[in-house]
């Protein structure tokens, strides 16, 4: 009798540590994928961006506002998990030296348990202040 109570807690917290890699897993997947995201978004936007014709006149690096946060939003929202909401906020754009600060916060980043029944829900934030480098 005595071992058959061992095995079924051994079972018993081999599904409790699954529950808990599971949940644990999905979040840090959510938050390296934004971060990913974010990073390489606004690097090809500050690219896309780039006013050449202020280069080929005077030698000027900089880079066009309204162009960056159309590029910025079209690639974002293209590669965004459809599963999340997600709230951008771009604090500042300097077009020359070209700098940009960004803001991503996660809304609905939410995993219910089965066992409580109760929602647990995580604001994932993440924040990129980015210049552009170039080789020119």
């Amino acid at each position: 009798m005595r071992e058959s109570f061992w095995g079924i807690m051994i079972v018993g917290l081999g599904i409790v540590s699954m529950f808990l890699v599971y949940f644990f897993q999905n979040i840090t997947n959510t938050s390296d994928h934004n971060y990913e995201l974010l990073k390489e978004t606004t690097q090809a936007a500050m690219y896309d961006s780039l006013d050449l014709a202020a280069y080929r006149y005077d030698g000027t690096v900089r880079i066009d506002r309204e162009v960056f946060v159309e590029s910025f939003l079209r690639r974002f929202a293209q590669d965004a998990t459809l599963q999340h909401q997600y709230h951008i906020t771009i604090y500042d754009v300097y077009e020359e030296p070209p700098k940009v600060s960004i803001k991503i916060e996660t809304m609905g980043a939410e995993t219910t348990t089965t066992i409580t029944g109760e929602g647990t829900s995580f604001l994932l934030t993440h924040r990129v202040d980015a210049i552009l480098e170039t080789k020119w």
